[in-house]
């Protein structure tokens, strides 16, 4: 079975957490998918869905914060760590994640 081209979000404890997140992967009009990513910290989950996106780009989150990750970079060094309780910035970092896969410059992130 051949995957879709998408965002692979790290299902979490609570997705309602990162909707701004969500709005802004879809402001920029890139698909995005949730799924279930083995890893034994929140950065590890996010590298591991970056592994998995046909689009290299992946995210995770867990009560305290938001992370997006790419595929070539290592696994440690997440690009953007974004605090869950900043909605703004929360949008900011999913636009940024679509951002990554089209090539285009990043929304500022505080």
């Amino acid at each position: 079975m051949t995957k879709k081209p998408e965002i692979i979000i790290a299902s979490g404890i609570d997705d309602t957490l990162i909707q701004p997140l969500l709005y802004g992967i879809e402001e920029e009009e890139i698909p995005f998918q949730f799924a279930e990513i083995d890893g034994q910290t929140t950065v590890e989950r996010a590298y591991q869905s970056a592994i998995e996106s046909q689009l290299s780009v992946g995210l995770a989150y867990d009560r305290d914060y938001a992370y997006l990750h790419f595929k070539n970079l290592p696994a440690a060094e997440p690009l953007f760590k974004v605090a869950i309780n900043r909605p703004d910035q929360l949008d900011r970092l999913g636009a940024n994640a679509a951002r990554l896969v089209k090539g285009v410059p990043f929304k500022e992130i505080d």
